[in-house]
């Protein structure tokens, strides 16, 4: 059973800091893409920032320069640094990951995280 889990979230103020963990943990073969989205209340679910497996990344413009997005493939756990935090970054954050298991290394499934509650407010 593979399965993804988010850590890291909480109350900041308006400029502060928070770092964004996800593991994934199970019969894990690859992982592939991986990927931090949020859903702020009333919206959309967005793409923050992406990750491949070899670490080309992408981000979303509302978070450049201000969030950096890495990974450690030994660990199978993604990050994501967020810096200079704005209450417009308020949101639930979630990670997905792209991840084939040894009991089907030929398939590819896409993983969700339950979310991480971040909270920009003074």
């Amino acid at each position: 059973q593979v399965q993804v889990v988010e850590s890291g979230g909480g109350l900041v103020q308006p400029g502060g800091s928070l770092r964004l963990s996800c593991a994934a943990s199970g019969s894990i073969a690859s992982i592939y893409d991986m990927g931090w989205y949020r859903q702020a209340p009333g919206k959309q679910r967005e793409l923050v920032a992406g990750i491949s497996s070899g670490g080309i990344t992408n981000y979303a413009d509302s978070v450049k320069g201000r969030f950096t997005i890495s990974r450690d493939n030994a660990k199978n756990t993604m990050y994501l640094q967020m810096d200079t935090l704005k209450p417009e970054d308020t949101a639930v954050y979630y990670c997905n990951a792209a991840i084939s298991s040894v009991q089907a290394t030929g398939v590819v499934f896409d993983f969700w995280g339950r979310g991480t509650q971040v909270t920009v407010s003074s």
